[in-house]
């Protein structure tokens, strides 16, 4: 098996914590929403790839920017070093925004839908339009309101085997799809510093998020 590739999202300005972790995961989420004007200090300490997200208010967004101010935002963190760069895929004029992102970064689009899980097709669909409209990497996210969700969003990953896709179900029920995804072929897992600090529903430590992954591999 191989090693399961965790990202973890940053929604507080904690530089030892960040710095003892760092070594357990792969790459980095910088959530410039919840950090604000914290988000350049966090991110001048990182030596792996981060993904730089201002999410949207109505795809589970907790800033106050309008779509203007929070696209510059994301520009200035690609002008900065950001590897990727998190933009909705509702975005309005999505295709010059994309262009725009390509400029400095990969450009990652993203679904969310914070109350259920779509059909297998209508998440497929989904998919196809990311791809059409130029994501490096594509992203989609549900709510898990029962346990089968967790196998009709691994499915989707398993419909894109040469797609950088990342996506699971948000919410406890969930939970499972956030461990199983890598090992379904999803890019990576997002996965929060320590309880508290979960940056969505459902979010699992990386410590746990390893430790699972090392009974697996059968570690002790």
């Amino acid at each position: 098996m191989n090693k399961p590739r965790i990202c973890l999202s940053i929604i507080e300005n904690k530089p030892e914590a960040i710095r003892k972790i760092e070594p357990e995961v792969d790459l980095f989420e910088i959530r410039l929403d919840l950090l604000q004007d914290d988000w350049r200090k966090v991110a001048a300490g990182f030596s792996k790839p981060w993904i730089a997200c201002n999410r949207n208010r109505d795809e589970g967004g907790r800033g106050e920017l309008n779509a203007e101010l929070r696209m510059e935002t994301l520009l200035a963190a690609g002008k900065a070093g950001a590897s990727i760069i998190d933009i909705e895929l509702a975005t309005a004029g999505l295709a010059e925004k994309v262009k725009m992102v390509k400029k400095y970064s990969q450009c990652l689009l993203s679904f969310h839908d914070l109350e259920a899980t779509p059909s297998l097709d209508k998440m497929i669909k989904i998919v196809e339009e990311q791809i059409q409209a130029g994501a490096d990497i594509c992203k989609v996210v549900t709510t898990a309101t029962k346990f089968k969700d967790n196998v009709t969003i691994l499915k989707l990953i398993k419909h894109f085997p040469e797609i950088k896709i990342a996506a699971f179900a948000m919410g406890e029920a969930g939970r499972p799809s956030r461990i199983l995804s890598p090992l379904c072929g999803g890019y990576f897992t997002y996965a929060c510093l320590e309880e508290g600090q979960q940056a969505a529903a459902g979010q699992i430590s990386v410590r746990e998020m390893r430790e699972i992954y090392g009974c697996l591999k059968g570690e002790s």
